[in-house]
């Protein structure tokens, strides 16, 4: 009870500090707010109604896709909510339809521009469309949730890979730690970016690869903080106390070692948030990340550089991407004052 009473004091004066730093905390709840808004990007930004009333009947065209023949059409294929012929009948005799604040899609094309693409921000896009006529407001918006959301999948699963690696070093150590530290050495001089673009030549890119490759390098950079924790608390007397009373090796890294080692972790995620999905804009810039009808951040950029008078394209994605990492970064700095000792 007394060791709960301890730790939730630490919680609350850490959270205390955090929130003292004034910096940090605004670009959390900025992050957050942008990110939960993110999550919702097809009510935002869609070339579809999320929501349909026609002949007394509500449709849900967002989640579900019907044809054209339900709205007294001529095809079967799916409804073009775009199409004049439709739009008519969907805003006549009481019928209506509710489309996104921004009606356009990451993938739907503007077929209605009057100059040449990539064309300059207008009414009907408000940040322009980029070289193939899809709006840039849209691409932004779904392609600042993909990054943060590959950023916050590679984090998590480096933080674990990290967090094992680290806690079986330092907990055993000897011939163990040796082993694993070669290991490390000859595993972190490989080439990863040559790897990478082996592999975007061998199989067909994807997301899931993507993380799949920079999972394998991203938990060695955490491993060496966490060992560290591991090696300095192994031969406390607590420590020794437990293993005397009979309590076994995964207890006590755990429930004793693991939470006195999750100070340098926590301290980083932001930095190793910001790092993924730096990563990611990099290597999509240089065509090896995403699939080319991904929206992407780093697609943006190349479109950019290919297209120096467009302006509109590098200017939001720049804007858009320091800010995140700006964000995160504050956030981090943040942390690493709340979690350090000599404040607390």
């Amino acid at each position: 009870m007394v060791k709960k009473k301890r730790r939730n004091t630490l919680t609350r004066r850490r959270w205390y500090s955090f929130r003292k730093n004034k910096r940090g905390f605004y670009s959390l709840i900025i992050f957050s707010l942008l990110f939960i808004t993110s999550l919702f990007a097809e009510f935002l930004s869609n070339d579809k109604p999320f929501l349909v009333k026609y002949e007394e009947s509500y449709f849900f065209p967002i989640f579900k896709v019907y044809p054209e023949t339900v709205f007294d059409g001529d095809f079967e294929s799916e409804t073009d909510y775009r199409d004049e012929y439709i739009l008519e009948k969907l805003t006549t005799n009481g019928n209506y339809a509710l489309f996104p604040l921004n009606p356009h899609s990451y993938n739907s094309i503007n077929l209605n521009l009057v100059v040449p693409v990539p064309s300059p921000p207008a009414r009907e896009n408000i940040l322009g469309t980029d070289d193939r006529g899809r709006d840039v407001l849209a691409r932004l918006i779904y392609g600042f949730r993909l990054s943060v959301l590959f950023g916050f999948a590679l984090t998590l699963i480096g933080t674990v890979l990290g967090i094992i690696a680290g806690a079986i070093q330092g907990y055993f150590g000897g011939r163990i730690d040796i082993t694993f530290q070669r290991f490390i050495e000859i595993w972190g001089a490989m080439p990863e970016l040559y790897l990478l673009i082996i592999f975007a030549s061998i199989f067909k890119p994807s997301v899931l690869l993507l993380l799949i490759l920079l999972s394998m390098f991203g938990w060695m950079g955490l491993s060496d903080y966490v060992r560290a924790e591991f090696l300095k608390g192994r031969n406390m007397e607590y420590i020794n106390a437990a293993k005397a009373l009979g309590v076994g090796n995964l207890t006590i890294m755990y429930r004793h070692l693991l939470p006195n080692g999750m100070t340098p972790v926590i301290t980083f995620l932001p930095f190793r948030m910001s790092g993924s999905i730096l990563a990611l804009t990099s290597l999509d810039f240089l065509g090896l990340g995403v699939p080319p009808s991904t929206p992407s951040l780093g697609e943006l950029l190349a479109q950019g550089k290919a297209n120096i008078d467009a302006w509109w394209l590098s200017l939001s994605t720049f804007i858009v991407l320091v800010g995140t990492l700006v964000l995160l970064i504050f956030i981090g700095e943040a942390l690493r004052e709340a979690f350090d000792p000599r404040k607390q």
